[in-house]
């Protein structure tokens, strides 16, 4: 079947639908969707296990490494944030969801908690640093510390995303055998690292702030 402008997916649906409604099978027949279809509901119970399992090992794993329930989940945050991105750019472009999207998907969540831990470094540096000197007995001198960390961490977070975006446009605007398949897989990547670097550099900062003021020592 040729269903040139919409995904195979939302129309086999739309058929089986219709053919329940309207078409009655003689008795000791039955109506099997075959090709594609039938590679797409298995990848699609596949990925049924697998986000839910993907999710939960980088769950663990930032747990193990942070030791801390806030900062986890502060990473976390960045995984809807960044697939905003991702849905905006499939939009642009044209592209339905499908099995190349959802593996996009997953690889930008491993890279969203990569460099959410990062920037959490950066500002627990930051603020141990200034702790060590001193500087750090009020609301002012922690946020001092918490935009130095953040300030600190442009650089590196602009480059990581520069270059990850650079290697994937290749991809992203390729042509040939294999292409679309690509595409799809690029697509996501590329929209989510541009608005998980605006959360990491804006939202990050500021959640850390509202957390740690909670650890100042009480003004005498």
């Amino acid at each position: 079947m040729d269903v040139a402008g919409r995904d195979l997916g939302s129309y086999v649906r739309e058929a089986r639908r219709a053919i329940r409604q309207q078409v009655v099978l003689p008795t000791g027949t039955f109506l099997a969707w075959s090709g594609q279809v039938e590679n797409m509901e298995r990848a699609r119970n596949r990925l049924l296990l697998l986000v839910p399992l993907t999710l939960l090992l980088i769950t663990l794993l930032l747990y193990l490494n942070t030791r801390s329930a806030f900062e986890t989940g502060l990473v976390l945050a960045a995984v809807p944030f960044s697939l905003i991105g991702a849905v905006w750019l499939m939009l642009l472009l044209g592209h339905n969801l499908s099995v190349a999207t959802w593996v996009g998907m997953i690889a930008l969540m491993g890279l969203d908690a990569e460099t959410g831990v990062f920037m959490l470094l950066f500002l627990d540096l930051s603020r141990r640093s200034a702790e060590a000197r001193g500087a750090l007995r009020n609301e002012e001198e922690l946020r001092e510390a918490v935009f130095d960390g953040a300030v600190r961490r442009i650089r590196p977070k602009f480059m990581t995303v520069a270059t990850s975006i650079l290697g994937l446009l290749p991809i992203l605007f390729s042509q040939g055998t294999g292409a679309d398949v690509m595409k799809r897989i690029a697509a996501p990547l590329v929209g989510g690292l541009v608005t998980s670097f605006l959360l990491e550099l804006t939202v990050y900062p500021a959640a850390y702030l509202l957390w740690k003021k909670k650890t100042l020592a009480p003004k005498a």
